[in-house]
């Protein structure tokens, strides 16, 4: 499950990267500080590894499910 969830690290890190800075355009509504698309890109890098591992499960027991 780690090689899957190292392959899908890119993907998953720049979806956090994307969710941080759009959640960041919401939270300007209610009067916090806008986070920057670059912010979101250093905040992505330590907060993808989990979202990446998440995935990886989630991918792993889809294909165990094909399997049966």
């Amino acid at each position: 499950m780690w090689k899957l969830s190292i392959l899908l690290y890119p993907a998953t890190a720049l979806a956090v990267a994307i969710n941080l800075f759009l959640a960041g355009l919401v939270l300007h509504g209610l009067g916090f500080s806008v986070i920057s698309p670059i912010t979101a890109l250093w905040w992505c890098l330590p907060l993808g590894a989990p979202a990446s591992w998440l995935a990886g499960r989630w991918v792993r027991g889809l294909m165990d499910e094909a399997d049966r």
